[in-house]
């Protein structure tokens, strides 16, 4: 036959392979990948990566290499680490129609469950039961943005204030648990801004929630058996690790991984059932659901959507917020114990403006420069997330940048920690609020670290107004009444913490301890007529 003839002929053969030799050669680029480690085969640099601490690496690389552009391959996947602002920005901001995909995460999203309901972990191409992630992370993300972008999150000022007054008298009943305070902060606020539903007690099932939820979950991830590298490195990198069935020796993540599929479906569905019970009964204040929540004319399946969209984008709002918080205060309260000074600058400040009868308000903000420049010298001096979230870049066609090729699907990291806070700032590890001030005010030709420390491009936090604000008096309220010091023991002896964290997704600090006391009897004063509101 014909086709036996054609598929036997060494002729034939031969001008297909040089077609697609060609038409091989001529779509992929010629240009070299950036430098990096030396590749092993098949593993390429899966040995070479840290279990801890990523961020110091890669900077050790970027040196050795003299590249803000380093390129590694785990086992098949391509990894490109940025290490400047001006890298950076190139390709997650002015490139970020293709630098806006997520790495797939097989455990996070697949296993633990964030595909469902997380847009800040969604990927564009992704398909799922309705509709594509794309279109889902769109419309979450705008919903999202609607409520709290700078304008709108000024409607939850009295609600962040409120959670603030109530850290204070937490605080000044037992300064022993600052960090406990900092995490019921957190879970309340966020509560009360996303449902509507305020709590008071420390172990209230909501807190618990949120103290529980999966950004809780990610930073354990990275604690126990360093399962972040795991994440990063092997499940997503080899997929098919997910099908690994629990009883396998060494799938212990998959028993980690239910258990905590089932505290992201609490998370989603319990408190989003309390505040459409509050709004139907009337009594619900103002939150995302009550702002989002379709009209009573919508029905049918059309409403039944739109709910939907409502409670995922609730849960991620959830989960979001509580351990970047919880991150960026115990920060501030470590900064306060290495640097006095900085301390007794803003209480002067503070007292100045706002004297000792009364505690900081929103208004007060233009007024203490130097308050805002300690809020930002908090954020640069050790980042809530030091790599942050990666990107990927979309699939399809390669990039270049600089000279180098970038493969198509390529998981993209920003090392914010060299690039925004070490490489960009003199004396970097010093905390000197007065890099940020000239003249008595705030310099705007100083780079704002917020800049980086909420993300970029198209994945930049939409959270961070109300995460700013909320930061900000927090900080202002804690340095207008109390006094940190370092903890002293039973003899008298000062001790120093360790300025050590948790290297997580989210950077948190270590157990330490410290002491907390009334500036005043005015202060206290002041705190105790935040009762009930005053």
């Amino acid at each position: 036959m014909i086709s036996v003839a054609i598929s036997s002929s060494p002729a034939v053969w031969s001008a297909v392979g040089l077609v697609i030799i060609f038409y091989w050669g001529r779509n992929r680029s010629k240009l070299p990948l950036p430098p990096g480690p030396r590749k092993l085969p098949i593993l390429g640099n899966l040995l070479d990566m840290p279990p801890d601490s990523p961020w110091k690496t890669y900077l050790r690389w970027s040196k050795e290499f003299d590249s803000d552009i380093i390129h590694v391959n785990v086992a098949g996947t391509s990894i490109i680490v940025l290490h400047s602002m001006e890298a950076i920005r190139d390709l997650l901001d002015r490139r970020a129609s293709r630098y806006s995909d997520r790495p797939r995460a097989p455990m996070l999203n697949d296993l633990m469950g964030w595909a469902d309901f997380a847009f800040g972990f969604m990927d564009h191409g992704y398909h799922v039961d309705r509709g594509s992630i794309g279109d889902r992370w769109r419309s979450h993300r705008k919903m999202f943005h609607e409520t709290f972008h700078i304008g709108a999150a000024r409607k939850f000022n009295h609600q962040v204030r409120a959670a603030t007054h109530d850290l204070l008298r937490r605080v000044l009943q037992n300064p022993n648990e600052m960090m406990g305070h900092f995490r019921h902060l957190a879970g309340a606020l966020i509560m009360n801004v996303t449902y509507g539903i305020e709590v008071q007690a420390s172990n209230d099932p909501y807190i618990k929630l949120a103290e529980e939820p999966c950004m809780g979950c990610q930073s354990r991830v990275s604690r126990e058996h360093s399962l972040f590298t795991k994440l990063m490195y092997y499940q997503d990198i080899i997929p098919a690790l997910k099908y690994v069935p629990s009883w396998f020796p060494g799938a212990d993540f998959q028993r980690k991984a239910t258990q905590w599929r089932t505290v992201t479906s609490e998370l989603v569905e319990v408190p989003f059932r309390e505040a459409k019970r509050n709004i139907a009964a009337g009594t619900a204040p103002s939150s995302f659901i009550s702002l989002n929540l379709p009209p009573d004319e919508c029905q049918g399946k059309e409403r039944e959507a739109k709910e939907q969209d409502v409670k995922q984008t609730a849960g991620a709002t959830y989960a979001a917020g509580s351990d970047t918080t919880v991150s960026a205060m115990g920060t501030f309260v470590l900064a306060m114990i290495k640097s006095p000074e900085a301390q007794k600058k803003a209480q002067a400040e503070l007292d100045r403006v706002i004297g000792h009868g009364r505690l900081p308000d929103f208004a007060d903000e233009p007024a203490l420069p130097y308050l805002s420049a300690v809020v930002k010298e908090v954020l640069r001096w050790e980042n809530v997330a030091p790599i942050g979230i990666p990107h990927r870049l979309s699939d399809g066609e390669d990039d270049e940048y600089k000279g180098y090729r970038i493969p198509a699907g390529s998981i993209v990291i920003g090392n914010t920690w060299f690039a925004m806070s070490f490489k960009m700032y003199p004396d970097p590890e010093s905390f000197i609020p007065e890099r940020f001030l000239r003249d008595g005010k705030l310099d705007p030709d100083v780079r704002d670290p917020e800049t980086a420390a909420f993300g970029y491009g198209r994945r930049i936090c939409p959270g961070r107004h109300i995460a700013s604000t909320s930061l900000w008096i927090t900080i202002a309220s804690v340095l207008a009444t109390m006094e940190i010091t370092k903890a002293v023991d039973e003899n008298g002896k000062e001790l120093e913490p360790s300025y050590e964290y948790f290297s997580a997704l989210v950077f948190s600090p270590l157990p330490f301890k410290c002491t907390i006391t009334p500036r005043s009897q005015q202060a206290v004063d002041a705190i105790e007529a935040t009762v009930d509101g005053g």
